[in-house]
């Protein structure tokens, strides 16, 4: 399983958890769009391309949840996405992210394990909730 990280999120938390992931990776490998797809790739190019791999997206961009379109896209492809709310507007500081990646990674490869996709959860500082 292939577990993406938007552009808006380093790719070196990406690169730092593919490594951390393999000893059990049980399958999964964590990329970055942007190091896959190249830095601006529209939404509509990667999310049929997720789809097709059965992907997972990882992103603090709440507009594609917003834009009817691209959700519509989401659905139609068959893409899971967790949408990263930060606790203000500036978003996380880079280790404030690592930071709440590492802490709920073990929900979120739950979650990921036992929801059928599509699928789209909300990543609030205290919690995760489904949309």
């Amino acid at each position: 399983m292939k577990i993406y990280f938007d552009e808006n999120i380093s790719p070196s938390l990406a690169k730092g958890l593919h490594h951390l992931v393999q000893p059990i990776s049980d399958g999964i490998e964590v990329l970055s769009l942007k190091d896959v797809f190249g830095l601006g790739v529209a939404d509509e190019d990667w999310i049929p391309q997720v789809g097709k791999e059965g992907g997972i997206v990882i992103t603090q961009d709440y507009n594609i949840y917003k834009n009817v379109n691209q959700r519509e896209l989401i659905n139609q492809h068959g893409v899971g996405i967790f949408y990263i709310k930060p606790p203000s507007k500036t978003g996380y500081l880079y280790w404030e992210m690592v930071e709440f990646v590492i802490i709920n990674w073990i929900k979120i490869i739950k979650l990921i394990s036992n929801t059928e996709k599509p699928f789209a959860f909300v990543c609030k500082p205290r919690s995760i909730q489904k949309l």
